[in-house]
């Protein structure tokens, strides 16, 4: 049998990828690339057919293989994936290496861009080309040749760390768990998290447990988590639990503190060997925002709406937790924190996550957000289950057409929790690019979009709490816009090519439209009476919008404050530690002090363990754009049909179809007509007036 990582394809055959196939198949892709870039590199020709369509051939295979052996590792995660995904990085590494720095092909991409063929490079080309030189430039292509093994010798360790840190972080979050047997254990906690607990119980070998008599198994996984910091009237279990989540992956041999110093410390090294100041200003080079001084003048503004918001945030916890409370007024800890919040809004709101869960059901949600999609883009989204093999029973398949039927793009949904063996968290895979070919022929995109929801319990579907909810649609952004791009230069299609502080603008964007009346009222049926959600619950819901704003952003903003300090200002050799400056970052941007043996950065997967290096502030740069751009739509009236579909069909054109073909800026613009109003995400998080 063919090894199936050696066909490229739009739906590879998930039911036969196996880790024994990924060393072969990426051993022999990697030599025959290798082979074939020394030939182009002897005979290429400084046009876009002659240097750019040959390179892109030559790396199709690679990024197929490649990304698939990654998407195992993070939803089916095994020792064998492990061994595999450890045994080929260096020898990626070396390879993406040995191309960026290779001044044949620096100088070709230089001669195109210096030709007149530059002039005849559609908009896109010219963007593709402008990423390839930036690129080769921050890969060390300038480098002497003594410094540029140096440099590759620092990206494969940088390489081999982010992968440790996220397996260390997998093993010590399902290394935890509190087994609960008795009825004081579980007071407060909802019927839906008990049901789930014992059937974590069951999975974990306890046959017996059930729903009403335990054993329950709450675990550090997020739905399990945050749940039970919710609702759990066990004071000393909430700490119990909170005090292991902020531990996580900091002792023994699954510690990564070694790993974030040395990460700190090569990502500086690196950033200096290319004649930067600082890391920082290395990974801003291919960002939207124009250096680090307009980072932090954004958080800081942000902040400064965002901390008084946070301190009246705590004085409301405080006045409602001074009657008879378990936490004292003057005595509130980090693990009080979700309870009493969950229990104010109760008491100010009339509602709980826990009453609005029967109403999300995971099918009708998923009807309703692509009703949504329908209404605003003229899409159609229709499952097609069966159609391609897929990498776990969980995982479903849609495919998605034009209003007449014209086939668009398809994608894969796996969107419940599975702790043993998937990475935590969510987000969207751009599997495939959009991509002319021959005689006009296009390969339509394909996406990965993974979740880590509720799973089914007991034979009754998922219900999902409405941060689920939330998170499911801003997946479902990702994958728009790459879903729906009309760029068929696959390097600039959907989300390729778009600087990374722009790529949640789309997502962020989706999150709107989960506080918005009508369509809460089309994602909603009771489970068991299809009712829908009441009037009052949903006012309740929409007036409880802002509720904990500012402490909500203050949180946010303390990780991407954190981030830009250690890659901007932190020396490995200097004279504060990493914990030092946490501590410090940590008084301007929390209300409640950390405790002394808080390890949370040892699971900031996304800075340590992803691509969000000197980027995590990258969430609220978007998030002032997609404020923006929802405004357009409050505009027109969002109860307005006709008004909603043309700034719909505006937005599909311009910031879901433009891809990474043009500027993120530019594409704005022609959506908005104007430049972004730097007020628009304060004024829509309640904050301006506190600002």
């Amino acid at each position: 049998m063919t090894n199936p990582l050696l066909i490229p394809c739009r739906h590879p055959r998930f039911d036969e990828i196996r880790a024994e196939h990924a060393v072969p198949a990426l051993e022999a892709i990697l030599a025959r690339a290798g082979e074939e870039v020394t030939a182009l590199e002897a005979s290429l020709q400084p046009t876009w057919e002659g240097l750019m369509a040959p390179l892109y051939r030559i790396h199709e295979p690679l990024d197929f293989a490649w990304s698939l052996v990654h998407h195992y590792l993070a939803v089916l995660n095994s020792p064998a994936w492990r061994e595999a995904e450890e045994k080929l990085q260096p020898q990626v590494v070396a390879y993406s290496l040995r191309v960026s720095q290779s001044r044949t092909l620096y100088d070709g991409l230089c001669a195109l861009r210096d030709s007149p063929a530059w002039d005849a490079l559609s908009g896109p080309r010219r963007r593709i080309l402008e990423s390839a030189i930036r690129s080769a430039r921050l890969g060390g292509v300038g480098l002497p040749p003594a410094q540029r093994e140096e440099f590759a010798a620092i990206h494969r360790e940088l390489a081999q760390a982010g992968t440790r840190f996220q397996n260390n972080l997998l093993d010590a979050t399902k290394a935890f768990a509190l087994e609960l047997t008795a009825p004081e254990d579980i007071e407060g906690l909802p019927s839906s998290l008990l049901a789930a607990a014992a059937q974590a119980a069951r999975a974990a070998g306890r046959p017996e447990a059930s729903a009403a008599a335990g054993p329950w198994r709450v675990s550090l996984e997020a739905s399990s988590f945050l749940p039970f910091m919710k609702y759990s009237r066990r004071r000393d279990l909430r700490e119990r639990l909170y005090r292991a989540f902020v531990t996580r992956a900091s002792e023994g041999d699954l510690d990564n503190q070694p790993l974030i110093a040395r990460m700190l410390e090569l990502r500086a090294r690196m950033a200096a060997m290319l004649g930067f100041e600082t890391y920082a200003r290395m990974s801003l080079e291919s960002k939207m925002a124009p250096g680090v001084e307009a980072v932090d003048a954004l958080l800081q503004r942000l902040r400064a709406a965002a901390r008084p918001a946070a301190i009246e945030d705590l004085k409301d916890l405080a006045r409602a937790c001074g009657g008879g409370n378990s936490a004292a007024a003057a005595d509130i800890r980090l693990w009080d924190v979700a309870f009493l919040a969950e229990g104010l809004r109760k008491e100010r709101y009339r509602f709980d996550d826990e009453d609005l869960r029967p109403y999300f059901q995971f099918e009708r949600v998923l009807e309703g957000m692509f009703d949504l999609a329908a209404r605003l883009f003229d899409v159609r989204i229709r499952p097609a289950d069966g159609e391609v093999p897929v990498w776990h029973p969980d995982v479903l398949f849609f495919r998605v057409t034009d209003a007449d039927g014209t086939p668009l793009a398809s994608f894969y949904l796996d969107p419940f929790s599975r702790p043993e063996t998937k990475r935590g968290g969510a987000w969207m895979n751009p599997f495939a690019p959009r991509q002319a070919r021959d005689e006009g022929r296009v390969d339509l995109p394909v996406a990965h979009l993974v979740c880590n929801q509720t799973p089914p319990v007991d034979g009754r579907p998922s219900s999902m709490t409405p941060m689920e909810v939330t998170t499911l649609f801003h997946e479902f952004g990702h994958a728009l816009q790459h879903l729906l791009t009309m760029v068929d230069e696959p390097e600039a299609s959907g989300l390729h090519n778009i600087e990374w502080d722009a790529v949640e603008i789309a997502s962020q964007f989706m999150e709107n439209w989960c506080r918005h009346a009508d369509t809460l009222r089309g994602l909603s049926r009771h489970a068991d009476t299809g009712s829908p959600l009441p009037e009052d619950l949903l006012r309740a819901f929409l007036e409880a919008r802002n509720f904990r704003a500012g402490s909500d952003m203050l949180r946010q903003l303390y990780f991407g404050i954190l981030d830009m300090e250690l890659h901007h200002r932190h020396r490995s050799d200097g004279h504060e530690s990493v914990r030092a400056v946490e501590d410090r970052i940590a008084a301007l941007a929390t209300v409640i002090p950390r405790l002394p043996e808080d390890r949370s950065l040892c699971g900031f997967s996304h800075v340590f363990g992803g691509g969000y290096a000197a980027g995590y502030y990258s969430y609220k740069w978007s998030e002032v754009l997609s404020a923006d751009a929802f405004a357009a739509f409050e505009e027109a009236g969002l109860d307005q049909a006709d008004a909603q579909r043309r700034v719909g069909r505006r937005y599909r054109d311009t910031i879901l179809a433009l891809g990474g073909g043009t500027h993120p800026m530019d594409v704005f613009r022609a959506f908005r007509g104007r430049d972004p109003d730097p007020d628009a995400l304060l004024r829509q998080s309640g904050l301006l007036a506190r600002g």
